[in-house]
């Protein structure tokens, strides 16, 4: 998946999470979800299960923590589609 596809799906995600539906639409990397988004760090939690579910993945302690803004999350979702594909070859 590119970054852009993986944005885009992020978008949907999120969309539930946060209370500034306005900011949602012209998100970037330097996004933050907390201050720019005003999504509380329950809510977190939840896009990260959310994130698990919908691209198959799994997301743990360490990769979780570095996702603070929109870059961080598809980083992390990038990196773990691509172990997941190595491990099924």
């Amino acid at each position: 998946m590119t970054r852009k596809e993986i944005l885009d799906e992020l978008k949907k995600v999120i969309a539930p999470y946060t209370t500034n539906k306005e900011m949602l639409d012209s998100i970037n990397d330097q996004t933050d979800l907390i201050k720019d988004l005003k999504i509380n760090s329950a809510n977190l939690v939840d896009i990260i299960i959310d994130a698990e579910a919908k691209y198959q993945i799994e997301i743990d302690y360490d990769s979780a923590d570095k996702m603070i803004n929109v870059g961080t999350c598809i980083d992390v979702i990038s990196e773990k589609i691509s172990q997941k594909n190595e491990e099924y070859r």
